[in-house]
C-alpha cells in the first residue's frame, strides 16, 4: 500500500486552517476505528482459529517455541534443562459473561494487530500535508517499515515473551496452593504482551518523526543513552515476569532499536541540514 498520493491531490497540499485540521482528523480518526472495527469482526467469526491455534498456543506442549527451546538446550550441551515437559496451571471461568468478554476483548485487541498498516496509513495521510516536499521523499517506504517493525515485535511478542511469562507465572509455586488461573487473566496476558511489544518496536519511527519536528536531536539521544537504558529496563519488568533471563530479553532487542533509532536521528538532521 503505497503512502504517497498522486501529485494531482493538490488541496492537501495547501495550508489548512485549525476547522479543516480537526475535520481532517475526525476523518482519519473514523477510517481508522472502522479498519479496527471490521477486522475485530473477522477476528471475532474466527473464534476457533483465534483461540484454539493463536491464543491457545503457549499452552501446547508441542508450541514451536518449546520446541526450540529444548533443541537449544540440547545444542548447548544443557540436556533437556530447557525443554518444558509440562503445563501445569488450569485455565477457568468464575462468571456467567466471562468467556463472551474475552472473545470482545480479544477481537478487538486482534482487530488493532491486523489493522495497523491501514492506521498507520490513515495517520501518516493526516501528517503528510505539513511535511515538504524533500521530507515526504526522505520519508518514502516508512509505512512498510513502520508495519514491518510492528509484526517483528508482535511475533517477538508472541514467540518469545509471552511462553516465557506464561510458564514462570503459571507455575509459580506458592504453599500448596494450585495454579487455577481465570480465562480472562490468561487472555489478557498474551495479548497485552503481544501488543506492548509491537508498539515498543515503534521506536524508531517516533524518534523519527520527532527529529523531524526538531525535539530530539542524535546528540540528545547520545546524551541520555544511560537514561534511557533505565527506561528500557524498567519498561521490560513491567511486560515481563520478575526474572531475570526474561527482562534481558526484552532488553536487547529495545537496545538495537535505540542505537538504530539514534542513526536514523542522525540522518534526519543531516538532510535537514542539506536543505
Amino acid at each position: 500500500m503505497a503512502l504517497d498520493q498522486p501529485e494531482n491531490q493538490t488541496s492537501r497540499d495547501v495550508e489548512m486552517g485549525f476547522l479543516d485540521h480537526l475535520e481532517e482528523l475526525r476523518k482519519r480518526l473514523f477510517y481508522g476505528a472502522f479498519f479496527i472495527l471490521s477486522s475485530g469482526i473477522g477476528m471475532f467469526l474466527a473464534k476457533d482459529w483465534l483461540f484454539d491455534v493463536v491464543l491457545f498456543g503457549p499452552r501446547n506442549l508441542n508450541f514451536i517455541s518449546f520446541r526450540a527451546w529444548c533443541k537449544l538446550s540440547e545444542w548447548v550441551g544443557a540436556g533437556e534443562a530447557l525443554c518444558v515437559k509440562s503445563i501445569n496451571y488450569e485455565l477457568i471461568n468464575t462468571t456467567m459473561l466471562g468467556n463472551f468478554t474475552t472473545h470482545i476483548l480479544v477481537s478487538f485487541i486482534a482487530g488493532f494487530i491486523v489493522a495497523f498498516p491501514l492506521i498507520f496509513w490513515q495517520s501518516w495521510l493526516f501528517i503528510r500535508p505539513a511535511l515538504k516536499e524533500a521530507e515526504r521523499a526522505s520519508a518514502r517506504g516508512i509505512g512498510v517499515g513502520s508495519s514491518l517493525l510492528f509484526f517483528i515485535g508482535v511475533a517477538f511478542g508472541y514467540y518469545i515473551i509471552a511462553p516465557l511469562s506464561l510458564q514462570f507465572l503459571g507455575n509459580y509455586e506458592l504453599g500448596d496452593v494450585q495454579s487455577r488461573i481465570s480465562v480472562m487473566s490468561y487472555m489478557k496476558t498474551v495479548a497485552s504482551i503481544t501488543l506492548a511489544a509491537g508498539l515498543i518496536f515503534q521506536l524508531p519511527v517516533i524518534v523519527y518523526f520527532l527529529s523531524k519536528a526538531g525535539l530530539i536531536t542524535p546528540e540528545i539521544l547520545k546524551k541520555y543513552r544511560r537514561h534511557s537504558l533505565v527506561g528500557i529496563l524498567i519498561v521490560s519488568a513491567l511486560i515481563t515476569p520478575p526474572d531475570v533471563t526474561s527482562q534481558v530479553m526484552v532488553s536487547l532487542p529495545v537496545l538495537v532499536l535505540y542505537e538504530l533509532s539514534v542513526a536514523i536521528s542522525r540522518r534526519v538532521q543531516r538532510t535537514r541540514s542539506d536543505a
